[in-house]
């Protein structure tokens, strides 16, 4: 007599699914994109019958964090290092963002687990700064030579500790962009950095009413 479950090929069938490093997925205006597994984490997009390297801009990026929900992430999720996964869970809609942050710039890491908040700021370094492009190998090259107080200037941002502290007491990692110059502008006003410091926790609804007339 077969004693086996009838369920038990579905399950292996899904165990085997489970050790293949799959791409994450999604679609914005008729387009399909994809950011591929870790490590290389590239984001492409569907042309023809060929997947293409692309940048994605903001608005790709935010279809992204619509479409994709806990299911689709955990499979891809299973396959980046535990200290990358687990600093990955602590953004919602930011959360394409932070990989690409981590993946250009692994060094980062650490720092960044201590100080969630300053990856808006890294993801979004091409416009803070006006440039181009993205500039990920310079900002690893920066990291290795001047360690994170480099990359705070880089950036823009006052290079100090109390920087990194105002930072650490943002409720949530993810800033939305509109936060981040008017935030930017704040941390270098003696005022400003008076007023943030005695916050505890530094909420979105907190910041929307100290940016908003830096935003204006």
């Amino acid at each position: 007599m077969n004693l086996v479950p009838r369920h038990s090929n579905s399950t292996r069938r899904n165990r085997l699914r489970s050790f293949v490093p799959l791409a994450l997925s999604w679609s914005h205006c008729g387009i399909a994109y994809r950011v591929t597994p870790w490590p290389e984490a590239r984001f492409e997009r569907r042309f023809d019958d060929e997947w293409i390297v692309t940048t994605p801009t903001e608005e790709v990026l935010a279809a992204a964090a619509q479409s994709c929900g806990p299911a689709d992430w955990r499979p891809y999720l299973e396959f980046v290092p535990r200290e990358v996964g687990a600093f990955l869970e602590g953004f919602a809609f930011a959360r394409l963002e932070a990989l690409q942050v981590v993946a250009r710039c692994p060094a980062l890491l650490p720092s960044l687990v201590e100080t969630p908040a300053l990856t808006g700021f890294l993801a979004a370094h091409a416009s803070l700064r006006g440039t181009a492009g993205a500039c990920w190998d310079e900002i690893a090259a920066i990291h290795e030579r001047s360690g994170i107080f480099g990359v705070l200037e880089w950036l823009g941002l006052p290079a100090s500790r109390q920087t990194l502290s105002i930072l650490r007491n943002v409720a949530e990692p993810d800033l939305p962009r509109r936060f981040l110059e008017p935030l930017r502008t704040m941390l270098w006003e003696p005022r400003a950095i008076f007023v943030l410091q005695r916050l505890p926790v530094i909420t979105d609804q907190q910041l929307a009413r100290y940016c908003h007339p830096l935003a204006a």
